[in-house]
């Protein structure tokens, strides 16, 4: 794997609560974001917006487990606020967190 898509992987990892432009984080690996694009998918399987939301959403889970509230879950990890988790969190594990956390 070329290190320049570990790098950007890493920086998504280290920063994932913040906002991420793909044009920085294709500066980052010093190509254009097409390159970013079809190199990353092709090494994680997923293009590296969707990669960042499934970081969120992992974080997500993780504090959900711990019994914070939804909403403040949702400025933690990088979201503009609850209905924006709920709705990548809905489309990536079917359910909601509310419900999440009730199973």
């Amino acid at each position: 794997m070329p290190p320049r898509f570990r790098d950007v992987c890493d920086f998504i990892h280290a920063h994932f609560e913040e906002v991420l432009q793909l044009a920085a984080l294709a500066a980052l690996a010093g190509c254009s974001k097409a390159t970013l694009i079809d190199g990353f998918k092709a090494h994680f399987g997923l293009p590296p917006t969707r990669y960042l939301i499934q970081v969120r959403i992992d974080e997500a889970r993780r504090l959900l487990r711990r019994g914070q509230h939804v909403a403040e879950v949702a400025v933690a990890v990088g979201f503009a606020d609850q209905s924006h988790l709920t709705r990548h969190f809905k489309a990536v594990l079917g359910v909601t967190p509310a419900r999440y956390v009730s199973i």
